[in-house]
């Protein structure tokens, strides 16, 4: 049950994973490691401010909250001129980069933050009040690849959305695992639909695709509801993912693959499965991330100020 965890406690940058052994070891992590129940029910109207899919997350966490959200280029903004706003929810798995200046900020401006976090004593955690129990949370994470940040958002969503990590796996295994792919190298564009109650989802796949496979793939993501909406005027050779509900009508039905999802489906589950079916794409091409990954945070770190690395240890 261990083997995938053993392969990202192990690898180095010439045998990185890829995305499909993130997903298993996040959930076999999860298993074995119960997440802890985040209470933020003390603020009414949160700034929920995360950078990438750290924003992506938050967005998923407080899809039915009554919170603002923002990133670290409006944040200062939002804080200023929105006074409903009683306290800042940082979410950031390193507690790194940009999120220390926003929690510096955000006190500034006499807002209580809590941190959610997989990085303990991170350089934003020396922000906080760190009087409370909800001044800051922190989640269990794998060892991943730079960018992967599996582990440590899923932990986060299934943390909110209580869903069972072991009956995520089994479905992974006992069906996503199970599905006779197409030959993806066939594709250079891919179409994936999402069913509209996973919206937030899309930004995250999004994200995934650009820090895999840059622009040497095409891909949109869309709703189901919103690809009727002049999304496929200029036809093209894509191929059309659909998860969830079947796609009978986008792209000539030879260029379809669907996705079933669980009949109990939230977030946790859709993020699993809609990863490990963009590693099945990263498998049939070239090593794209694999190759740039050492050069990329060499030179981030410059841009930075600070050592990263290719790979992100637990």
């Amino acid at each position: 049950m261990q083997n995938n965890i053993s392969i990202l406690n192990t690898f180095d940058l010439n045998s990185m994973p890829n995305l499909d052994i993130a997903v298993l070891g996040a959930l076999e992590l999860f298993i074995n490691n119960p997440l802890p129940k985040i209470d933020l029910s003390m603020y009414k109207h949160p700034l929920v401010v995360g950078s990438g899919n750290a924003e992506a997350t938050g967005k998923i966490i407080f899809e039915k909250s009554d919170a603002v959200f923002a990133s670290e280029s409006n944040y200062e903004e939002k804080l200023k001129n929105i006074s409903a706003i009683d306290g800042v929810v940082l979410i950031s798995a390193s507690g790194g980069k940009h999120a220390p200046i926003i929690a510096h900020r955000a006190k500034e401006l006499n807002k209580h933050v809590t941190l959610i976090t997989n990085t303990p004593n991170s350089p934003a955690h020396n922000e906080l009040d760190n009087n409370h129990i909800y001044d800051e949370y922190i989640l269990p994470k794998n060892r991943e690849p730079y960018t992967y940040n599996t582990s440590t958002y899923m932990g986060m969503i299934l943390a909110a959305s209580g869903e069972d990590p072991t009956k995520i796996k089994q479905f992974l295994e006992s069906n996503t695992a199970k599905i006779v792919y197409p030959d993806f190298k066939n594709y250079n564009k891919f179409y994936l639909i999402v069913p509209a109650k996973y919206s937030g989802i899309i930004r995250m796949l999004q994200v995934k695709f650009i820090e895999l496979f840059g622009r040497n793939i095409a891909r949109d993501i869309e709703t189901d509801e919103y690809v009727p909406h002049a999304t496929t005027v200029v036809p093209s050779d894509e191929l059309f993912i659909s998860f969830g509900t079947i796609n009978n009508t986008w792209g000539k039905p030879e260029n379809r693959l669907h996705i079933s999802l669980p009949d109990d489906a939230d977030y946790g589950a859709m993020m699993a499965i809609g990863y490990y079916v963009v590693a099945q794409i990263q498998k049939a091409y070239p090593h794209y991330f694999k190759d740039n990954i050492g050069a990329y945070t060499a030179n981030i770190s410059k841009i930075f100020n600070s050592k990263i690395t290719p790979i992100v240890e637990a």
